[in-house]
């Protein structure tokens, strides 16, 4: 059985094994990031997808990336307008981004924070984690907890109890993801919000 407490929970994410989660969006197949190839190799995975680094709070984000002052200010009103939310960025990587985490692309990383409580208490406590939605590379995302269990045997989830999914997530909307290109952002997938 791979259902075990938060507190378990978040001791096997600390230890670099892989965890599942609901978030606002759907639910995330998450790990320690310099242990990111566990997620590949459980997704069946191709090295040129990204993953994208999620925290609990923008503080915690802000030293994975690197920018000029101007550029921060940017990144920081797209954060203050829309996080916690379904919106990643994909900006410039500090040296703090394990290479493993973008292998096509290690100069940049895609950053959210999700609008979802049991999220954001499970990442306050293990630090950001390098996620992707949970399923076979290709498939659609899993939302149904006995399917995660069955599918991943090997990736730890929350207790039944605990594993409600927002109403957002309902929608099976991935976030969205822009591109910071430097001057501006480009839109790369529209996902649950809209820009």
């Amino acid at each position: 059985m791979t259902q075990i407490s938060i507190a378990a929970l978040v001791a096997a994410a600390r230890s670099g094994r892989l965890i599942s989660f609901p978030t606002d969006t759907v639910p995330a197949l998450a790990v320690r990031p310099d242990q990111a190839p566990k997620i590949f190799a459980a997704k069946q995975r191709q090295a040129d997808k990204p993953l994208i680094l999620m925290a609990a709070h923008p503080r915690a984000i802000w030293p994975f990336v690197q920018g000029k002052d101007q550029e921060r200010e940017c990144w920081q009103q797209m954060a203050d307008q829309y996080w916690p939310g379904a919106l990643t960025l994909v900006l410039p990587a500090s040296s703090r981004v394990p290479a493993v985490m973008n292998p096509k692309n290690p100069k940049s990383i895609g950053v959210r924070v999700p609008n979802f409580a049991l999220a954001q208490m499970i990442l306050q406590q293990t630090g950001p984690l390098a996620t992707t939605s949970i399923n076979r590379s290709g498939q659609a995302a899993l939302t149904v907890l006995e399917d995660i269990n069955r599918q991943f045997p090997q990736v730890l989830t929350p207790l039944g109890s605990q594993w409600q999914l927002p109403p957002s997530a309902t929608a099976l909307l991935p976030s969205t993801v822009v591109e910071w290109t430097g001057q501006s952002w480009q839109v790369l997938r529209q996902g649950a919000i809209h820009l």
